[in-house]
């Protein structure tokens, strides 16, 4: 009975010493993760520190850019409809975007300008916030998955940045233009509140730039084995009508290019997430094969 208790006794030390290793070896994970936060946040600040250096120039040409009818959207809608007058409505060519923007806190242009500093800092840190991501999970990988992994920085930055270029550029002015321009009443006067037009501007940017990670996150999860290419392609009809609904809706018109503009990188974007997750999966599939075949 002794011999019991003794024994019970060495097993609980041991499982009591593995579970005191792994906690050790949690709390060593959160600190390396702190490490990699703390860098990105100095990295981020010198960018936001940078910004305040050119804070006129992004509030005044940046941020209120897509409400200036001579914006380059604007300017290349026009041309387009100058070419094509026979094809393109009148209403495709924005030349008035008639709308106040106020202010109604004593501090409110100051926040804006801190806003917008820290945005623009965060949205020019992506990168390297990217990168301290990648250094923490790539202990964690396989030689085999660091090299099919190695460019994850640089192609999920790239389609970030076209993303935002993408949703400054189109999605936002027309956005801006359709939201300013729209009323029920005609003696309903439009004066907006400059925070929510900071937040449209913003959400749109931002949000396109997420949005263009769709092939990364589809990357990654073929990787697991939760997505598949041929579930995508029973899915194509149900995501081309969520497209064609997200275009309709940012779009200030009703005919179908102007729709067509905003909805046709977006198609884009989801024929390379399925061409991505066909090629994850054949390689999955001849690294079997050789498995087995040894």
């Amino acid at each position: 009975m002794s011999e019991n208790r003794a024994q019970d006794l060495i097993d609980s030390i041991k499982n009591k010493g593995k579970s005191i290793e792994a906690e050790m070896s949690f709390f060593d994970h959160i600190d390396v993760l702190r490490k990699h936060l703390l860098r990105g946040l100095a990295v981020v600040s010198l960018l936001v520190v940078l910004a305040f250096y050119y804070s006129d120039f992004i509030w005044k040409v940046v941020i209120m850019g897509p409400k200036d009818p001579s914006f380059w959207t604007y300017r290349m809608m026009c041309k387009l409809y100058e070419a094509f007058p026979n094809v393109i409505g009148k209403e495709f060519c924005i030349t008035k975007i008639d709308a106040k923007i106020i202010n109604t806190e004593m501090a409110g242009q100051f926040t804006l300008q801190m806003n917008s500093c820290i945005m623009a800092g965060i949205i020019l840190g992506v990168p390297y916030l990217l990168f301290e991501i990648w250094l923490f999970i790539k202990p964690a990988l396989l030689d085999t998955e660091r090299k099919s992994a190695s460019g994850f920085v640089f192609f999920a930055s790239v389609l970030f940045f076209i993303g935002v270029l993408f949703g400054y550029y189109i999605i936002c002015p027309l956005s801006v233009n359709f939201l300013i321009n729209f009323t029920v009443d005609e003696s309903i006067q439009n004066m907006f509140n400059i925070d929510s037009y900071l937040s449209t501007v913003l959400t749109l940017t931002l949000g396109s730039g997420i949005i263009f990670q769709l092939p990364v996150v589809i990357y990654i999860l073929s990787k697991f084995g939760i997505m598949t290419p041929q579930f995508m392609r029973k899915s194509r009809r149900y995501a081309a009508i969520l497209i064609l609904i997200v275009a309709a809706v940012v779009t200030p018109t009703a005919d179908p290019y102007t729709m067509l503009i905003v909805a046709f990188p977006l198609f884009l974007l989801y024929e390379l997430s399925i061409m991505i997750s066909a090629n994850i999966q054949k390689k999955k599939l001849k690294a079997e094969e050789l498995f087995y075949k040894n």
